[in-house]
């Protein structure tokens, strides 16, 4: 079987166990426990859907439960998978059935308002619960920052918060502007730690409703204000702007709508903060399964593709991080909790969903901890001297 030939020329590290369609068994690789993890296939056509695809019918298959892992979970074949596959592309056929539909969806993909607040119901709005179960306190649907690996989800959130904060340099009275405010707690947060006047802004009516009770909650609502907008529609200047995992969301052709957005919402000494996953590899196409059942419009930038909108914008690239390995240890306890909560989660939605949404935080676990995800935090400005000169006021 061919399929058989093409995983043993990936799987040059550790082995599993696979048995096909019709109950055969093969060993692939070098399987290195006594009772090694085992790939059981029920679905006939997955011996060439895998073969040809594996980046889109994995996933699918793992979901409507045509593939089940036995002696382990779908975690830890995505481990032993991308620990062999690196940042490299699965096979050439992925590759290039990957290339065809990421050509066409950049020419048929418009992420116009109405356009882009779909995409964003599809997976904010399904259900808060779901999200209570596995997010932190604060509501953070973006990477932790982990002083320490064994951190726990709370702390490396919180860290994130405020190293964000920090690196605003806020001052007091100034208007900040919070584009994707999530459940509204970066804003809340500034609000708390600052005399300056936040607004945040979303498409989630689930977030906007939220967000405006727990402002309400802690009293500032003199101080904090949540809209249901669209960043291109707003007129107003502000001193500061911040972005976190809002950026995913905009769309490779309005990079330079954005970043020039930016440059008219921030005053002359203005400060801006977009915190955004990226890729340390060259531009390449969606993955095609996160883009189908997670994120429609979605797409995670190489840094060749940012930098030039922002030059373009009249921005200036103040300071920038990257920040490795801090979103596999998020996606980590995402996905723990979620194992935790199976049972919940099933009865709120189904067992298909439970294995989408695991398949989900596994595959991207894997491709923070083996693949070529980071996350980027540019800082921008206007103005050469608007920043300080050293990092003294962040650390």
């Amino acid at each position: 079987m061919q399929l058989v030939s093409f995983l043993n020329n990936l799987f040059k590290k550790g082995g599993f166990v696979l048995i096909d369609a019709n109950s055969k068994k093969y060993l692939i690789g070098s399987p290195d426990k006594k009772k090694p993890l085992t790939l059981k296939l029920l679905n006939k056509n997955l011996h060439y859907k895998l073969l040809i695809n594996p980046d889109l019918y994995l996933g699918e298959a793992y979901t409507d439960g045509s593939l089940v892992i036995e002696n382990g979970s779908i975690g830890d074949f995505l481990e032993l998978a991308f620990k062999n596959i690196g940042r490299n592309e699965i096979n050439t056929s992925g590759y290039l059935l990957k290339k065809i539909r990421g050509t066409i969806r950049y020419l048929t993909n418009f992420n116009f308002v109405k356009k882009s607040k779909k995409n964003v119901s599809h997976h904010y709005d399904i259900s808060d619960d779901l999200y209570e179960l596995f997010l932190d306190s604060k509501r953070q649907y973006s990477c932790g920052y982990f002083k320490n690996d064994n951190d726990t989800l709370e702390t490396a959130q919180s860290n994130k918060i405020n190293h964000i904060i920090k690196k605003l340099n806020l001052k007091p009275n100034q208007k900040v502007l919070d584009i994707g405010s999530g459940w509204g707690y970066l804003a809340i947060e500034i609000a708390k730690q600052s005399k300056c006047e936040v607004t945040g802004i979303t498409l989630s009516e689930n977030q906007y409703r939220y967000a405006n009770a727990k402002a309400k909650e802690y009293n500032l609502e003199n101080q904090v204000r949540f809209k249901l907008a669209d960043y291109r529609n707003l007129k107003e200047k502000f001193d500061r702007v911040v972005s976190v995992g809002m950026f995913e969301h905009v769309g490779r052709k309005f990079y330079k709508t954005f970043f020039k957005q930016v440059a008219n919402l921030l005053n002359d000494n203005g400060l801006a903060l977009i915190h955004t996953i990226g890729s340390v590899n060259q531009p390449r196409d969606p993955q095609p399964w996160i883009t189908k059942y997670i994120f429609p419009g979605g797409y995670t930038p190489s840094m060749s593709e940012v930098t030039g909108p922002i030059e373009k914008s009249g921005l200036i690239i103040s300071d920038l991080e990257v920040l490795r390995m801090h979103y596999a240890h998020t996606l980590r306890n995402w996905k723990e909790r979620c194992i935790k909560n199976k049972s919940k989660i099933i009865e709120m939605f189904d067992e298909k969903f439970f294995r989408m949404w695991e398949f989900y935080l596994a595959s991207c676990e894997m491709t923070f901890k083996w693949g070529d995800q980071v996350v980027f935090q540019f800082q921008l400005t206007k103005d050469l001297t608007t920043a300080p000169n050293t990092r003294d006021y962040i650390y």
